[in-house]
């Protein structure tokens, strides 16, 4: 696939989710960056910022299968997975597939349910597949959480583990759009009360696309040199003073994959450093933990990857 064919079918989808959410150009861009590394997505941001609404448009536009899971106290593993029922007619059990067996699966809200049900999601996440009383069942490679979630400091919500956040590939904090973003938006979908037209969306990509696409964007080239760069960001935060847990390893892995997948969106065919800095935040500020004390100071982790960026040199 040449990478023309990339740059101008992310164009296409941009263009069609930002007639129906206004104003979060760079959310929508981390969104098929994440598609393009066949990794997840989570979506934070305070009620009533389209967070639900831009997963919705960003599934519109491709021809995959799509199901929402509306994530609430009262939701069970089994009601995300799946359950065997017995059936008396045959006398044999019966898999009863949850929404987890789909293609693009929305967890909206997914910190408002207990963590035995957020854990419903690792073994998905991770290996694509789901184990339902004893028995394995593949999802397929196209299987994407895009899941959504208001700041933690909310009532009633189940702060997600480091290990289930480990395993989304991007965090994307929706924060509220600019004056003429919102005169757009009141001057477009001001006029009715319901959420913008989803069905008029026209899919731009199937999943023989995206495969291809895919294949394309893992053999662009990562220089030594970049290599080094990601590998150096990802261990310096192991030993900032204001972290009690730096990134994982497999930070290393996502931030190369991302590089990628943004050089891929942009047109080139290999990694600049640049490239990895525009995505250190989005891939590496929910695979740290402040410490206590830099807590108390009001240092964030975007802070502090900013202080990282700036220790290391970046390749020339």
């Amino acid at each position: 696939m040449e990478l023309a064919d990339i740059c101008s079918t992310a164009d296409n989808l941009k263009a069609q989710i930002g007639e129906r959410v206004i104003g979060q150009e760079s959310s929508v861009d981390l969104l098929i960056i994440a598609l393009l590394s066949q990794g997840h997505a989570l979506i934070e941001g305070m009620p009533g910022t389209a967070k639900t609404m831009l997963a919705q448009c960003f599934a519109g536009g491709l021809a995959l299968q799509f199901k929402r899971v509306q994530f609430t106290p009262d939701l069970m593993p089994g009601d995300v997975t799946g359950v065997n029922l017995f059936e008396f007619q045959s006398n044999e059990f019966r898999l009863i597939q949850g929404p987890i067996f789909t293609q693009i699966l929305l967890a909206d809200e997914i910190n408002r349910t207990p963590p035995k049900t957020q854990a419903a999601l690792l073994q998905a996440m991770q290996e694509r597949e789901v184990t339902i009383d004893g028995a394995t069942h593949a999802l397929g490679d196209a299987f994407t959480v895009v899941a959504t979630q208001n700041p933690i400091e909310q009532e009633g919500t189940y702060p997600l583990p480091e290990a289930q956040l480990d395993r989304f590939l991007v965090k994307i904090l929706i924060d509220y759009p600019s004056r003429d973003a919102e005169l757009r938006m009141a001057e477009r979908h001001g006029h009715q009360a319901g959420i913008p037209d989803l069905q008029s969306m026209e899919p731009v990509a199937d999943l023989a696309w995206i495969r291809e696409a895919r294949e394309a964007v893992s053999k662009l080239a990562l220089s030594s040199e970049v290599r080094a760069y990601v590998v150096d960001i990802v261990r310096a935060t192991r030993e900032h003073r204001a972290l009690s847990v730096g990134a994982s390893p497999r930070s290393i892995n996502m931030l190369c994959l991302a590089g990628r997948a943004m050089a891929a969106t942009r047109g080139r065919d290999y990694v600049i450093p640049d490239d990895i800095k525009a995505l250190i935040n989005p891939v590496l500020a929910h695979r740290i933990v402040l410490a206590p004390g830099a807590e108390l100071e009001g240092m964030t982790p975007a802070r502090v990857l900013g202080q990282v960026v700036e220790t290391v040199s970046a390749p020339r």
